[in-house]
């Protein structure tokens, strides 16, 4: 159907004079409200005032204005209906053919300090959703753009085919639908805090945007998309910039992602290698080659195809070292030139750059169930070296607490039962993921071989038994860190002062599933 009339009432001006011009010159008779009037009045453009179409003036501070039969009337009626044709003959009633209508900025007003109420709610558009769902609903016969970024789109369509076609009004519906939606989702998380619910409402409205297809899911047969928290904060993976390689595989991303941050946990050059969302190695050091050395040390076989994190800018040095093997991904907050040059001299390997976390930062995290979900804050806390207790009858040296340290901060990112030795700035042994403790110890030490004697060891919880403390002391392990609360503590306890253990109860668990 050609665009006879098209209604514009924006608060997003962007491109609007632009695209006004264009439907000007199709000679689509073009209605409007109070400042996108002014505005399209401004640039020269005609215009027949709302008002004038209803023959009612805006009143209560512009609250009601659109809600009119000559509005809705001309938008809704369905144009190969007898009934409603008749109808808008006999009430004058002519026809809406577009609607460009974008909504009163209540997410950005509600997101400046010191916001009221008052202010929050003043910015609840009423005749803007209802113009956009009417619209929508009557997609056969009217356009509806909500979205700036469309007005080419449109243009497009009216040069080619002298009108919308059919599918793209259908394709502007739903996005129009989408968009009502996200709007009273906002509104409805904002009142919700108001409210006092906090982070965890009654019900929870879910904003997400798709970033791009992916080939597939963890294996060939899942289908699968990457999508970003809409107006997120920036961070974060989801919004990491790809500068090199092939695409990001599903899985890529789930490791990306469980690599960044372990590395955003240390002020120190640091480095993680993860695979399968478990960390393979990790190391600090004074320089970030130095700290990416030790963490490819700690496991030199499982690194092979591994994703690499790294918390400053990849230098030269750092670049030639990661070079020297096969890896997926590598992420860091930056590459110099010189590191870039190195690395994209391997075709597939992915070079992104993000910001590092906020560890503080207070996030929800989300997990599927059947029919449902899991909502949880994100596990950004930790133990500092004041909240912890030193129970065995030995304290730590210096040089233990600094390894303790590094072994309590990685061990909160390695799947329960978890269990972390490190030695000299490095992990030189992980266990994860087993059904029991003592399991994923003897797995850690395994590894560690002969590097364990003198090392340090961590658990992501309590032992419910003495039998993991005296693995660890026949493999030569001095200092073990862990939250305690079993209530068989002094069975690990008396362990360790037999072994000559120190031991600190940190108080906090760190269970990852």
């Amino acid at each position: 159907m050609k665009i006879k009339r098209a209604l514009l009432s924006v608060s997003d001006k962007t491109g609007l004079v632009e695209f006004a011009k264009v439907l000007n010159d199709y000679g689509v008779q073009i209605i409007s409200t109070g400042g996108t009037m002014k505005t399209l009045r401004a640039a020269g453009i005609p215009v027949t005032y709302v008002s004038d179409v209803t023959g009612f003036p805006e009143i209560m501070d512009g609250r009601v204005k659109t809600l009119n039969p000559y509005i809705h009337g001309g938008i809704l009626a369905i144009r190969d209906n007898a009934e409603h044709v008749a109808a808008m003959k006999e009430h004058n009633i002519q026809g809406i053919d577009m609607v460009v209508v974008n909504l009163y900025p209540f997410r950005q007003t509600v997101a400046k300090p010191g916001v009221t109420l008052e202010e929050a709610v003043e910015n609840i558009d009423i005749g803007g959703p209802a113009m956009i769902r009417a619209a929508a609903k009557n997609f056969k016969f009217v356009s509806v753009v909500v979205n700036p970024a469309r007005y080419n789109d449109v243009l497009a369509e009216i040069k080619e085919h002298g009108e919308v076609s059919d599918k793209f009004r259908m394709a502007l519906a739903q996005e129009a639908y989408n968009h009502t939606a996200e709007y009273d989702a906002y509104i409805g998380q904002y009142l919700a805090k108001q409210l006092g619910e906090g982070e965890f409402p009654e019900t929870m409205h879910l904003v997400f945007e798709k970033i791009q297809g992916l080939r597939y899911g963890e294996n060939p047969h899942q289908g699968a998309a990457f999508y970003r928290e809409k107006y997120s904060n920036g961070q974060g993976v989801a919004n990491a910039k790809q500068l090199h390689g092939k695409e990001l595989s599903f899985n890529n991303i789930v490791d990306v992602e469980a690599a960044y941050g372990i590395v955003a946990e240390f002020d120190k050059p640091a480095a993680a290698i993860i695979k399968h969302t478990n960390p393979c190695g990790t190391g600090i050091g004074s320089t970030l080659s130095e700290a990416y050395q030790k963490a490819y040390a700690a496991d030199t076989v499982s690194a092979f195809g591994g994703i690499v994190a790294l918390n400053q800018e990849v230098d030269e040095a750092t670049a030639k070292e990661i070079s020297k093997i096969f890896i997926e991904a590598v992420i860091a907050p930056s590459f110099s030139q010189a590191a870039i040059e190195i690395l994209t001299a391997k075709k597939n390997i992915r070079l992104l750059t993000c910001d590092l976390l906020e560890l503080g930062m207070r996030q929800t995290e989300i997990k599927n169930i059947s029919g449902g979900m899991l909502a949880q804050d994100r596990d950004v806390a930790d133990a500092s070296l004041n909240d912890m207790k030193v129970v065995t009858k030995r304290q730590p040296t210096e040089e233990e607490w600094q390894q303790l340290n590094l072994a309590w901060k990685v061990v909160k990112h390695v799947k329960s039962n978890a269990i972390v030795v490190a030695a000299g700035d490095q992990t030189i042994g992980v266990g994860a993921g087993q059904m029991n403790r003592v399991g994923s110890a003897a797995i850690a030490l395994e590894q560690a071989g002969e590097k364990a004697k003198g090392a340090v060891l961590s658990s992501d919880a309590f032992f419910p038994f003495r039998d993991s403390v005296d693995t660890a002391a026949k493999a030569g392990i001095t200092a073990i860190i862990q939250p305690g609360g079993s209530i068989r503590d002094e069975e690990s306890i008396q362990a360790a002062d037999e072994h000559g253990i120190a031991m600190v109860f940190t108080g906090m668990r760190h269970f990852k599933h």
